[in-house]
């Protein structure tokens, strides 16, 4: 229990400090507020040979201090990738419809969305959807009839008869 006490004081002495001496390293507060947290996380796992240690906040920023280059390299890469593949394809517009769906299906178990979004919007005939599951042709057909009627207790009963008439 001492180490305990003793690596909650060390955190709580050295938290704001190192996440101040980041911060100038960042540029980000944030950010470095998780690395410092994430440095800090990494001690405790650590703490019995750390707190023997003549400066254990060194050992600390260090791992701080390397977790933000870390992360700038990252935000580079994906920066050059993403520059590489041009702007993005404009985002079609958000149907209403779409949104009522949406929250919908996620009120089902996995299972029944699972066969719904593969058989109805994917298009997936039923074996396909079934050989994607890894289940039989009839437990897709049960899924989708129950994920079907429990839509259209939540939906207009119209707009998921006229969805399952379109697939």
């Amino acid at each position: 229990m001492a180490t305990e006490d003793d690596f909650t004081s060390f955190h709580a002495s050295s938290f704001a400090r190192l996440v101040g001496q980041v911060a100038l390293v960042t540029g980000d507060r944030h950010e470095a507020e998780d690395v410092v947290q994430e440095a800090l996380a990494r001690a405790s796992v650590r703490w019995s040979r750390l707190r023997r240690y003549d400066v254990p906040e060194a050992w600390v920023r260090r791992v701080a201090l390397n977790l933000a280059a870390n992360n700038a390299r990252h935000r580079r890469r994906r920066r050059a990738a993403l520059l590489r593949l041009g702007p993005p394809a404009p985002a079609p517009a958000v149907d209403v419809t779409d949104v009522a769906l949406a929250e919908a299906l996620r009120t089902l178990p996995m299972t029944q969305r699972q066969a719904l979004v593969l058989h109805y919007l994917v298009g997936m005939p039923v074996k396909e959807v079934a050989a994607t599951l890894r289940v039989p042709s009839g437990t897709v057909k049960a899924r989708l009839h129950r994920g079907r009627r429990a839509l259209a207790a939540q939906l207009d009963d119209e707009e998921v008869e006229t969805r399952h008439a379109g697939a």
